[in-house]
């Protein structure tokens, strides 16, 4: 079975650090997942097709610094409107999943989309705490139980903070 392993990095640089040192890992940039509040004002969204984002969130392909270096290279960046809790960034087949959960979830916003993941209630809570702080979440797929422990060694060896590790049964492909 399936399974990704979510982690916090507190600054930009640390997110590149798990990022590329996943990539160099033999972690697929399609496989890799980034969601981060839109903090530096870029508001340059265009259309993304076959986007099923639900009414009164706006996906896009954004542009900017934010978006820059190892962070835009990952598959689906894009800009992300959630009611309530204004934009934010995402990138990868987690988070594009994410976006359509996040808005229509009954818990509400982030959470709802988190806990629609398989993340239990009280993780998905403290990841959207740190989100609305600035901090970034990261989060990869992996399909062997030695890639689990290769990704959770790489989120620990980066000083991530709170790592888990989640089912994806209920996760659609991208």
């Amino acid at each position: 079975m399936s399974k990704s392993v979510f982690g916090i990095a507190t600054t930009q640089g640390q997110a590149e650090q798990v990022v590329r040192q996943l990539q160099g890992q033999g972690f697929a940039a399609s496989e890799i997942s980034v969601l981060m509040p839109d903090t530096a004002g870029t508001h340059d969204i265009g259309h993304v097709k076959a986007t099923k984002a639900p009414e009164g969130a706006t996906t896009g392909a954004a542009t900017g610094g934010v978006t820059g270096g190892v962070l835009g290279l990952l598959a689906g960046v894009g800009a992300l409107a959630i009611p309530g809790l204004g934009p934010f960034i995402a990138a990868g087949p987690i988070m594009a999943a994410l976006s359509g959960a996040a808005v229509g979830a009954t818990t509400g916003g982030v959470v709802g989309g988190l806990v629609g993941l398989g993340i239990p209630e009280i993780e998905a809570k403290r990841y959207d705490e740190k989100l609305k702080k600035g901090n970034y979440l990261i989060a990869v797929h992996a399909d062997e139980s030695g890639d689990v422990d290769r990704a959770k060694d790489i989120f620990k060896n980066a000083h991530a903070e709170d790592i888990s590790t989640v089912s994806e049964a209920s996760v659609p492909k991208a």
